[in-house]
């Protein structure tokens, strides 16, 4: 028996919103792969470039994400081990902390540096004496942006010495550095070793999860078999609707 023709109408204006959103989703993704790639691409030009000296504060108002992270760099300075801070991680070298500390160039500006992972049994300076470097030291490595407010779930708490995330002013101001002169952007030092071995860095992953080709065909099939099914319902009721149909019950 044909369907009432109120049932068909909202059959039909569900089955095209359904299209429709799918179709939209897909075309999003196909907007973001085009965003992945071009991202992956700058982060090798960067990866490939040859190495430049650190942003002073004169260029520390232009600095973004999107245009600096990842580029390689030196700074020269002095470490203020008596500064430094750790932040929970879990590397390939299992879980540990990773060591912050900041470093002041002949300018005066303050940069915190990711020096790298230690292990529990690390953790404390005086475990790993040989790596507290004193004078003047030269580290190179990739600038990265600061990680406000925590990490996934946890805040940082900074009263209580716990840190989750490189959150650069906050991290600062913990340690009482002055604002103005603490860069806005964080050092992950490369792999040049440091005397005693510890901490270890190099350990920086930059990857990133490239899915949208997959999503976009998933959306794209699912508007393809909505609107089949809707193409197999709409045959169905045109041919019961045709003069001399046979109703078979």
């Amino acid at each position: 028996m044909p369907g009432s023709p109120l049932r068909l109408a909202l059959w039909s204006v569900a089955a095209l919103l359904a299209c429709a959103g799918f179709v939209a989703l897909g075309n999003w993704q196909v907007h973001r792969l085009a965003w992945k790639l071009d991202l992956i691409a700058r982060v090798e030009r960067r990866l490939q470039a040859p190495v430049v000296d650190a942003p002073g504060r004169a260029q520390w108002p232009g600095l973004n994400a999107a245009d600096n992270e990842y580029t390689r760099l030196c700074i020269d300075g002095s470490f203020l081990h008596e500064r430094e801070t750790l932040v929970q991680a879990v590397t390939r070298l299992g879980a540990g902390d990773w060591v912050l500390t900041p470093l002041r160039s002949a300018a005066g500006d303050l940069v915190l540096i990711n020096r790298g992972f230690v292990p529990p049994e690390q953790r404390a300076p005086a475990a790993r004496a040989a790596g507290q470097v004193p004078g003047t030291v030269r580290v190179c490595g990739l600038l990265r942006p600061s990680e406000p407010r925590g990490g996934f779930l946890r805040r940082n708490d900074a009263a209580a010495g716990h840190w989750y995330s490189r959150d650069v002013a906050a991290i600062a101001a913990a340690r009482g550095l002055p604002a103005a002169d603490v860069a806005p952007y964080f050092i992950d030092a490369d792999a040049s070793p440091n005397p005693g071995g510890w901490p270890v860095g190099g350990l920086t992953v930059v990857r990133f999860h490239n899915s949208h080709l997959a999503y976009a065909i998933t959306w794209y099939a699912l508007a393809l078999m909505v609107a089949g099914a809707a193409a197999i319902v709409g045959r169905h009721e045109w041919r019961l609707r045709r003069p001399g149909a046979v109703l078979k019950y």
